[in-house]
């Protein structure tokens, strides 16, 4: 929705979307304040995430679901909950969680447990028989070098297991995978990702605004965007369109 005309703007996709995605990270919100965000921002926010284990503890978890699903976002819970229970051996007890509480996505990462290729695309194949899956690839861990080529393969085999979007992993700090511990980009690898993985089968973790406007300057205003923080929904939505200082001269009319 939008209050005034403006020409020469980027061409936004509309919701559903497979490209343009913004994916916002849920870490704790109460009833109320998921009301505000849904109100105000329900039109720019594709998924939320409730992040790493936060569920769990979530007060009223049904129906803060409810306003998510009322307000046409899709929601899952974090990949480290995935995790969690499969390092415990609890795979089919995960599954029945999501049926419980009627998700319709779901993350798989190997983030924080080591966890064998073979063994992460068997997940994604059995999830995906019933769930939109979306598959992380990165390491949490700071420090640790993934090659490009394996990033690739990685990405390139979760998504012909089923994934629908492969996630590269920054954290939520934006220090980690696909950037240097400065929060740069690591251009190199993410070039590399992009001559053999389709961008749009891409969600890219961007926590910080010079990261958001770095990739909306490489790919435009409908790339895939995530770890978005609440606050962050509209001021990225007028990055994407131009109307913020980091990327004005982007979408300039061309006269």
């Amino acid at each position: 929705m939008r209050n005034f005309k403006l020409p020469g703007l980027p061409e936004r996709t509309d919701k559903p979307r497979e490209s343009g995605i913004t994916m916002v990270m849920d870490k704790g919100l109460s009833l109320r304040q998921t009301l505000d965000l849904v109100s105000v921002c329900g039109d720019y926010t594709d998924l939320v995430k409730l992040g790493f284990g936060t569920s769990l503890l979530t007060k009223d978890l049904n129906k803060k679901l409810g306003l998510y699903n009322d307000a046409g976002i899709k929601t899952y819970f974090g990949g480290t909950l995935f995790e969690a229970f499969v390092v415990r051996n609890m795979f089919d007890d995960y599954c029945k969680l999501l049926d419980k509480y009627k998700i319709e996505y779901v993350e798989v990462s190997d983030g924080s447990l080591q966890m064998e290729q073979d063994v992460k695309c068997n997940y994604i194949k059995e999830l995906a028989k019933n769930f939109t899956v979306l598959s992380e690839v990165g390491s949490k861990e700071a420090g640790v070098i993934i090659h490009p080529n394996l990033w690739i393969s990685m990405m390139n085999r979760e998504l012909e297991a089923g994934a629908w979007k492969v996630i590269a992993e920054s954290r939520e700090s934006g220090t980690v995978g696909i950037y240097r511990p400065n929060g740069n980009a690591h251009v190199t690898l993410i070039n590399k990702i992009l001559n053999k993985v389709p961008k749009d089968s891409i969600l890219w973790e961007a926590p910080k605004k010079s990261q958001q406007a770095w990739f909306i300057s490489l790919l435009g205003a409908n790339v895939n965007l995530g770890n978005i923080a609440t606050d962050d929904v509209i001021p990225l939505e007028t990055l994407r369109l131009g109307l913020r200082g980091d990327t004005f001269k982007q979408f300039m009319p061309k006269q």
